[in-house]
Formats: structure tokens, C-alpha cells, sequence
């Protein structure tokens, strides 16, 4: 099929033209009907077309008209209208190659920077990327004005690794800019290139002549983190930081790298920027999450209500002195915090209402926490504040309406089916129904048999009810499914050694589940506890202290204590256990203990 020519038709041809010019338009707003790759250059995105005037005739500024590119004079022949066409349907039925070699010829022969554009994205979106670095050279080489075609093309000549390609439009994008903020934009082009080591080398190239614009030094540090190099980054992030006192972003970098080391020393670096700017905003947040971090909580607090004076708007800021007075028990502190966030601009309203459930639920207000609870819409936190609704009802003395409320709750997958049924045994636990937790959680295993968490759960109430057999065979599968599963490994060897059994192959378990998970206290525990099942008390003492420390949990206070008392330290496992009490007075395995030694 053949399109009639128009030249004859001068009208026509200036009405088609504009037509393919707004389909262009439109187009760019549809990319191809297929996920874009990773590496897509986040200088090519579709932008949406100018809307069509009214008029033809609608007068045009000199400014915009000055703003313009310089678009090629060329007839809308029937070659140019073909290929258009079949690049455009091609790729909405899915040819994406075929749609990209169409626009890559089409693009060379109008040098259309519009049509090099297109070609350019409808080439990455084929994974053709010599076909896009060709059409982002031309869209360059006829909008040389542009930017995103500046960076478009530098950014494909990074992820193809032809470094040496793209050194000159590096330079070009670092050129006539006196602020510096060129390396910063730069930093953001290079952020998706998967070979770090390149980049950190590019861009120490490209900063050698800057050695006094911090800027250069602050991108060399943020590449040099990207590429694993801690010691260079913070050499970097402390020249910028020389040359550019007041300025907030290398402090916050400092900080963080620093943090690896240690709270206290990022907590220094972010002091002493406060001390000459107590109204930098980011890095007084920075400061306030780092004592979160070190669970200095009241500290925390005092400098989130600093914020809230200065910047009494902030959402964020509203929203963590509400968290942190949640954590210090200041009730009613939290309440004002969470219920201001109706009235400011803060999106996520389901977490409010999460957190104001949980409010009302620890200060034993339930039928307000049941409606808090009720009123988080369907999404994301639907499920938890369901489960949370169906304990509130079990604190009520209302088991059978709990277990009700969860049995008619959309789970809406398998994973979230799998919680309410956790949840629902748990209730039982805590109702001292361990059996009846047992046989619901079997049940649900006949459907569901390689279920992880089931097995777990499975594995824990078999032990309640002295299923040695059935605790090891669940734990192993468990196991063999997930064979990084620490607690699973954790929960075999902690058996084993609490019934003074295999304690060498208890061992082997629990030196696993440390391999997996070093800083878990629990697991820090049982190594413990094995140490003096073997009769090794001095290094039990060692892992016992060590996870009493990161967690004061009642049972690891009982075993720390019990210990201390069998070694001869008999007032200070007597503190401990009082301690513990007070926190915990209800807590079965910690009085026991205590009544083992002190009845």
C-alpha cells in the first residue's frame, strides 16, 4: 500500500504535519507496552505534548519562540510518514525492536531532535542500547541546548561503559557553572551506573581541577561510599566541609559515615554543626534519630520539641515527637501530636489512626482503641489494625468474639491468612488453652504444609506440650526450607540444651543461628545457657551479660540470674531477679527460677 503524495496540496501537508506533531506529543506520554529496564537513564523520561492552540494562527512570544530548537525544514513525505507509523504501531503491538530500529532510521534522516527523542527512549525500553545511544547523539547534536539531551546521552554512554565516549559531555555538563551545583547534578546522573568503581573513578577525574569547590569534593565522597571506600569518602566529605563551613549536606554525610563507627561520634559531628547553625533543620533531625538509635529517648524528645518550635508545621517532625512520647509513656503528649496531624498535610492518616489505637489501648481505653482500630481503611495497615481489634477484644475477656472477628477478616493473601491464624493461636496461649493453639495451627499446616511461620508456631506448642518429636521434625523442615532461618536453628539447640541433651549437636545449632544473626539476644541467650549446661560458667556469664544488656527480657534475666547464683555472685543474680520483676511480676519462667533458689 502505497500513501498518496502531497506536495501538491501545500494546506494538507502543513495540517498533517501538525497532526504528527501532536501524536508525537501523545505518544511520549504512552511509552511501549513493556516494564522499562533498570538501567533506564533517568535523563529520558516521557513528557507530556504542549496542547494544540486553538488557532493556527495564535500569535507566539519571541521568548518562547527563542526557547524553541531549531527544527528542521522538511516536507512530510511518505517514507517519513511510513516509518513513523510503523515504529509508533509496531511498538504498541509489542515489537519493540522492530518499533526501535524504525525510529533510529527515522531519526537519522530527519534529524529531528522531537523523532531523535523518541528513538532514544523507545531504544531503551528495547534493550538496544547502541540503537539509543545513536538517537540521544543526534537528539544532542540538533537541540544542543538541551539538558535532559546532554544527560540523556551521557548517561547511556556510562551505562555502556564507554567512559572514554562520554568524558567530553561530562566536562560539558560541569562548564560555565561558578556554583558548583554542576557536581550535584552529576552525582544524581551517575547514581543508577551498576559499576561503582567506574564512577568513583570518573568522577575523581572530573573533580581534580575543582580542588576548591566543596561540591567536587562532597560528589567524589558520595561516589566513594557507593563504591565501598569509607576511609576516602570521609576524607572527602571532611575537605568539603573545610571549604564550605555552613553548609548542611557534608556534616549530615560525616555523620553518617560515622555512624558505622559509633552513635556517640555521629552525635559529636552533629553537635558541633548545631553549636554555629541551631536552626538547620535536617541536621538537627539527623541528631534526634541518632539518640533514638542510641535509645536515648528523652533526650530525643527535647530536641524533636525544639523542632517543633521552630518549624511548628513539619509533618515529620510532629509526627516523631508523637512517636517518641508514645515510647516515653507520655500519653496524652502523643495524643496532641497524632490528632494535629488530621488537621496538616500528612498523608499516611492510617498510621495515625494505628498509632491513636494503640494509644487508647495501653492506657485501657478499649472501646476507644477498637474504633481507632476500626477506622483504618483498607490497605497496607488493614490487616494489623484488624488483628490489633481482635486483641482488644481478648484483653476484654471476649475470646470467642476475638476469634470470630479474625475468622471473618479478607486476608487478602496467604501470607496475611497465615498472621491471623498466628494471631489466633497466640490468644490461646495467653488463654492457657495450648492445646487447642496446637491442634488449630495442625489444621491449617494440612493445607498450607511448607508455611514457614506455621511450622515455627507448630514447633513452639509441641514443646508446651512436651512433642519432642514433633518440635525436632517441624524445626528441620523448617530448616531445610529456609535454611537461613536463624530461629529455627536457635529454637533446636535451645531445646536440646534446656533438656541437657546432644549438647555437641546443640551446639553445632547454635553456633549456626549466631553465624546468621550475631546481635540477637535471644540467641545470645541459649549459647549462654548451653555454656552452663556443659558446665563452662565463666563464659556463660559472658553471652548471659552481653544479651541481658542489648535486652532486658525476663527469661534471659532468669538464666543470667540463675548463673550468677550457682557461681557464687548471689547479690547480684538477686538484683537482677528483682529488677526483672518489677517489670514483669506475672512472668512464669522468671518466678520459677527465683522459687528454685528462694522458696
Amino acid at each position: 500500500m502505497s500513501f498518496p503524495r502531497l506536495s501538491a496540496f501545500p494546506f494538507l501537508r502543513r495540517i498533517l504535519f501538525a497532526s504528527l506533531g501532536l501524536a508525537l506529543a501523545a505518544c511520549a506520554q504512552q511509552p511501549p507496552r513493556q516494564a522499562a529496564p533498570a538501567a533506564e537513564p533517568a535523563a529520558i523520561q516521557s513528557q507530556a505534548g504542549e496542547p494544540a492552540p486553538e488557532k493556527a494562527e495564535a500569535p507566539v512570544s519571541e521568548a518562547a519562540a527563542a526557547a524553541k530548537p531549531d527544527l528542521p525544514k522538511q516536507d512530510l513525505t511518505e517514507a517519513v510518514l511510513y516509518e513513523y507509523l510503523l515504529a509508533e504501531i509496531a511498538g504498541q503491538r509489542g515489537s519493540l525492536g522492530l518499533s526501535a530500529q524504525a525510529y533510529a532510521d527515522l531519526a537519522k534522516r530527519t534529524r529531528d531532535p522531537r523523532i531523535a527523542k523518541r528513538a532514544a527512549e523507545v531504544a531503551v525500553f528495547a534493550r538496544m542500547p547502541s540503537a539509543a545511544i545513536e538517537s540521544a547523539r543526534i537528539w544532542y547534536e540538533t537541540e544542543p541546548t538541551s539538558m535532559q539531551a546532554l544527560q540523556a546521552l551521557t548517561s547511556l554512554l556510562i551505562g555502556a561503559k564507554r567512559q572514554e565516549e562520554a568524558l567530553p559531555y561530562l566536562h560539558k555538563l560541569l562548564e560555565g557553572d561558578d556554583s558548583g551545583d554542576g557536581f550535584l547534578r552529576l552525582a544524581r546522573l551517575l547514581a543508577n551506573n551498576q559499576d561503582k568503581a567506574l564512577t568513583l573513578k570518573l568522577v575523581r577525574q572530573l573533580a581534580q581541577p575543582y580542588p576548591k569547590a566543596a561540591q567536587a569534593h562532597f560528589a567524589v565522597a558520595q561516589a566513594a561510599i557507593a563504591a565501598e571506600q569509607s576511609e576516602l569518602a570521609l576524607a572527602e566529605v571532611r575537605a568539603a566541609s573545610r571549604l564550605k563551613p555552613d553548609w548542611d549536606l557534608p556534616a549530615l554525610l560525616e555523620a553518617q559515615l560515622l555512624q558505622r563507627q559509633s552513635n556517640a561520634l555521629a552525635l559529636q559531628r552533629l553537635a558541633a554543626f548545631l553549636e554555629q547553625d541551631p536552626k538547620a533543620r535536617e541536621v538537627r533531625m539527623s541528631y534526634a534519630r541518632v539518640l533514638v538509635a542510641e535509645r536515648k529517648y528523652t533526650e530525643a524528645r527535647i530536641e524533636f520539641q525544639t523542632l517543633s518550635k521552630d518549624f511548628p508545621d513539619n509533618v515529620d517532625v510532629v509526627f516523631a515527637v508523637g512517636v517518641l512520647s508514645l515510647q516515653l509513656q507520655d500519653y496524652a503528649l502523643a495524643e496532641a501530636n497524632f490528632k494535629r496531624l488530621f488537621t496538616l498535610p500528612y498523608r499516611d492518616k492510617n498510621t495515625v489512626r494505628l498509632y491513636l489505637g494503640q494509644i487508647a489501648e495501653e492506657q485501657k481505653n478499649f472501646p476507644e482503641a477498637l474504633r481507632w482500630y476500626d477506622e483504618v481503611a483498607r490497605g497496607e495497615l488493614y490487616l494489623r489494625a484488624q488483628t490489633r481489634y481482635a486483641l482488644v477484644l481478648n484483653k476484654q475477656g471476649k475470646l470467642d468474639a476475638a476469634r470470630a472477628h479474625l475468622r471473618q477478616v479478607e486476608a487478602g493473601s496467604v501470607e496475611g491468612r497465615v498472621q491471623l491464624l498466628l494471631t489466633e493461636a497466640q490468644m490461646l496461649r495467653d488463654a492457657n488453652q495450648p492445646r487447642e493453639a496446637f491442634d488449630l495451627i495442625g489444621r491449617a499446616l494440612e493445607n498450607m504444609p511448607d508455611q514457614p511461620e506455621l511450622l515455627y508456631d507448630y514447633a513452639m506448642l509441641a514443646e508446651k506440650l512436651e512433642r519432642m518429636d514433633l518440635l525436632e521434625s517441624n524445626l528441620k523442615t523448617l530448616i531445610r526450607l529456609k535454611p537461613d532461618h536463624a530461629h529455627a536453628y536457635n529454637a533446636l539447640g535451645y531445646s536440646l540444651a534446656d533438656r541437657n541433651l546432644r549438647l555437641p549437636e546443640a551446639q553445632e545449632l547454635l553456633e549456626k543461628a549466631l553465624q546468621l544473626a550475631p546481635g540477637d539476644p535471644f540467641i545470645i541467650d541459649s549459647m549462654g545457657w548451653l555454656m552452663y549446661r556443659m558446665g563452662k560458667h565463666t563464659q556463660a556469664l559472658e553471652y548471659l551479660r552481653k544479651a541481658y544488656t542489648a535486652r532486658s527480657d525476663p527469661e534471659i534475666a532468669a538464666h543470667l540470674g540463675e548463673v550468677l547464683w550457682v557461681a557464687g555472685e548471689r547479690g547480684e543474680a538477686e538484683k537482677i531477679w528483682l529488677e526483672a520483676t518489677k517489670r514483669t511480676p506475672d512472668n512464669d519462667a522468671l518466678n520459677s527460677t527465683i522459687k528454685r533458689f528462694k522458696p
